[in-house]
Formats: C-alpha cells, structure tokens, sequence
C-alpha cells in the first residue's frame, strides 16, 4: 500500500487529498481544503500565492504530525497561464497576477503588432486568449515592470510551488504548453519568438516531463513529484477511456476544456481558423482541445444572488433549471470571461442581441447550462472537421460531471453516448502520475486502468435530439 498527496488548486478553492495505492485500486480522502480568493489591489488582481502556500503547509502538518502518514509522493496542479518571478536570489519578486486581470484587456492586439498572429499560432500551436502567458509577459514588458527588471526566473503556478516545497526551479511540459510560447513540435520553448517581442528567455527554467522526480521536501525526505502540473492534464489522463481513439473529453468545472487526445501536434490553417489549441499531457500527448467558458457563469449568478440575500446550493440550482422552460433563452457561454454581476450582464448581453431576458433564476441557470451544451456540440463537430475522424462518445470528468442535467443535455445536443465520471478526476490524474513517477505504474493505460477499477461511470444516452437541432441552428448565429 503506498499513500500519495496530490495538492489541487482550482479558481474557486484548492484541497490537499490523500490517494492510496493498493494494487490497481486507488482510494481518495480529503484532508483539507481551502478557499482561493483573489485579492484585488490598486495596481491590478492578484492571487494570494503565500496565503495558499501555507494552507498547503498546514495539509502536510494534518497529513505528517496528526496522522503520522508516511508519504510516498508529493504533486501539485493548478490552472494554467499564471505565473511568478522569483529574484536572483531566489525570493519572490512580483506576485502572481490573476488571468481576469484588466491589464491583459486589448493586449493580444498589441502583441500582433510586433508579430503577426499567425506567425505566433504557427509556431505555438495555442488558443489565442488575452490571458495567456505570452500576452501577460508583453504586457509586463511593454508598462516597463520594475520586476521584469531583476526576474532572474520564472515559474508557472505549479512548478512555483514545487520550488517553494524543494527548491528546485523547473518548468513541468503540461503547463508550459499553456503558455503560447512553447512549440508543440520541438518540444521546447519558443524563444525566437520571445525575443521578437523583447522578453528575455533566460529567465526559463529546465522543461521536465509529467511524472519527474524532483527531489525531497526541504525539511522532510518525502519525494515531490512534477505531475501534469496543468488541471486539465491531470483531468485528462484520469479519463477512463479505453480502446479506440473515437472518444472526446469534456474536463467540466469553472472552466470546460473539450477536446482529443492525439498523437501528434494539429498546426495547420483549418485548426488556426477554429482557434483550437494543442496542450501537451502525460507521456507527450497532445491535448487538442477548445477552452469554452463553463460553469464560471453558474458560480457567478450564485455569487450575485448570495449578495442579493438568496443562496442556493448547486443541488437547487440545477433543480430550478430543471422546472424552466426550454430555450426560452438562448447564451454563448464564451461572451462572458470577466467577472462582475453576472445575472445584469446576461441581461444586458440578451438585450444588445435581441434575445428574451430571463425572468427568474431558474431561466437563468437553464440557458446557462443549454449554452454550455451547445457550445459543446459546435466544439465537438469542429473537432471531427480538423481531424476528418467521427467521434462517438464522450466523457464527461471533474466536477461539472456530478450535474446530470447537463450531462444529459450534452448527450442529447451531440447526439452521442456522454460517460460522466470521475469528479474527482483532476487529483486523480495528480496522484496517479506520482505512482508512475514512483514506478508503480507503467504508464498511461496503466492510469486508466486503475481510474476504470476504482470509480463509476454514469452512463447517459441521447433522448430528444430533435428539439436541440433546431436550438442548435438558432445557436450558431448568435455573435459574441
């Protein structure tokens, strides 16, 4: 038997699990959680990078002197394109800014000024988001940065806690494939393309592969491990696939990530043109994937109406958008990235686009969920496009997967079997690749196998098609 903790910080909260290996069957239990809340200064948003360091401290303290477990491994995962700069001395010199951050607002645009956009996709094979590295970098550098000044490193999210917990800077292949300055193709980081916008690619550490060994623990001869640092990497080689490669994954959570697993890098005009990004996950696998806005909407008209003195649980939620009628409303998920009252900005966004206003807050929570399903199904019929391959099912994991409303909406929008589970997927894929960094496991299949002997899979099938086609058509003229 050998135990695991596998830290997973996610935008709304981070939580430290215990995972334990007995043979090919894998066993989970939270030993603490808390909340990450981002701190909003007059200079921008941050997150609270020491405040979530020490909660991950008092994990260990819960996990090494009150149980007095004996720990094989150690991995973190965050969310992807934030990062930190440590000073030649190794302290921190600027604290993470936050993704929703204002500065990156316009600054895509800036940045093709200097180099062409598709000269950056040609060569990244990434999404364009504002808030992608590459375009907080620029920014950083374009305002003048004191702190760009004297970077001597910088460290994505998960590899900046790796370094707090060894001391060992690296950059782990997962979340520098967020970057969008990391080329799928050499396998290395883009640094013509850096100093074409005039940021200095010294500053990266050593690229080291999901699974790598760091070293021990500072004050503890405990091994800590670089897992597949991004969530959605770890959510993804935690998906319980098996056989051919006509699935698709739908990672489900504050953001959905949808896409393939494939074999190599898909940088071509057809992907370019569709905006789909290529990430890379456990054992080199590109991740060819569309990020869509997710549950992010839910989370902020609960926020919004917790402020108006009216909470509900997600449970509630889903039960209101359950009795609403259907598409009475009609939302693209992706038109709303930035935070703010939530319930107004629908509103006003239906309004601008000639759409009826939803009246309650189950009308609300239903076009919320019918627009994330068909943002899926346009997602899932761009995949079949750039990889000419029919794809007949897909699996749901995270913790969107719990909501069965919207799993089977997306079952009958793509007209495809859904396999919703695990929830809990994003720190199983972080414990399990510890064991295979351990040499427990072999690889891959091995992963899989495990997830398939240890969690169920609900199964949902397609029941009314008819009237999500003809939503769906409706759906696709809507302009963002």
């Amino acid at each position: 038997m050998k135990q695991f903790l596998g830290f997973d910080l996610g935008a709304e909260s981070g939580r430290a699990m215990l995972g334990t290996l007995a043979g090919d069957q894998l066993q989970l239990e939270e030993l603490h959680r808390f909340p990450n809340q981002p701190v909003r200064l007059p200079t921008g948003l941050y997150w609270d990078t020491l405040r979530l360091f020490y909660e991950m401290q008092q994990a260990l303290e819960i996990a090494q002197r009150q149980r007095q477990l004996r720990l094989d491994g150690i991995g973190v995962d965050t969310w992807g394109v934030d990062f930190g700069l440590l000073g030649r001395d190794g302290a921190l010199v600027d604290n993470p800014r936050h993704y929703r951050d204002a500065r990156n607002n316009g600054q895509m645009e800036r940045t093709f000024a200097v180099v062409p956009k598709a000269e950056i996709y040609a060569e990244t094979g990434l999404q364009f988001m504002q808030f992608n590295s590459l375009f907080q970098w620029h920014a950083m550098h374009l305002a003048g940065s004191p702190a760009l000044e004297v970077a001597h490193t910088l460290l994505f999210m998960p590899d900046l806690f790796n370094y707090f917990f060894t001391g060992i800077a690296r950059a782990e292949r997962s979340i520098a494939s967020t970057s969008q300055f990391y080329n799928p193709v050499r396998k290395t980081f883009a640094t013509e393309l850096l100093r074409k916008l005039g940021l200095n690619p010294a500053i990266l550490p050593p690229l080291v592969d999901s699974g790598t060994l760091l070293g021990p623990l500072l004050q503890a001869d405990v091994p800590v491990f670089a897992v597949a640092g991004h969530d959605t990497a770890s959510a993804v080689a935690a998906v319980p696939a098996q056989g051919d490669a006509s699935w698709c994954y739908i990672s489900s959570g504050t953001w959905s990530l949808m896409g393939v697993e494939w074999h190599e890098p898909v940088i071509h005009e057809t992907a370019a043109r569709f905006n789909l990004t290529n990430e890379i996950g456990v054992e080199g696998k590109v991740r060819l994937l569309k990020n869509i806005a997710g549950l992010w909407l839910w989370q902020e008209c609960r926020r919004a109406w917790i402020s108006e003195g009216t909470t509900y649980s997600y449970d509630e939620m889903t039960a209101l958008a359950s009795a609403a009628p259907p598409f009475s409303t009609l939302l693209h998920p992706d038109a709303f990235l930035e935070p703010g009252n939530m319930p107004a900005r629908i509103a006003a966004h239906c309004r601008s686009t000639g759409h009826p206003v939803p009246q309650t807050h189950g009308e609300f929570c239903r076009a919320i969920l019918e627009g994330l399903a068909l943002r899926y199904r346009q997602v899932f019929e761009t995949l079949q496009l750039v990889l000419n391959r029919k794809l007949t099912r897909i699996h749901i994991v995270g913790g969107g997967s719990r909501n069965h409303l919207l799993n089977q909406f997306v079952a009958d929008a793509c007209g495809v079997p859904v396999y919703a589970g695990p929830s809990e997927a994003t720190v199983i894929g972080n414990i399990l690749v510890q064991a295979m960094g351990a040499r427990l496991l072999r690889n891959l299949e091995d992963i899989r196998h495990v997830v398939r002997r240890s969690f169920p899979v609900t199964l949902f099938e397609p029941q009314s098609q008819a009237s999500w086609d003809a939503a769906y058509e409706r759906f696709v003229r809507i302009q963002l």
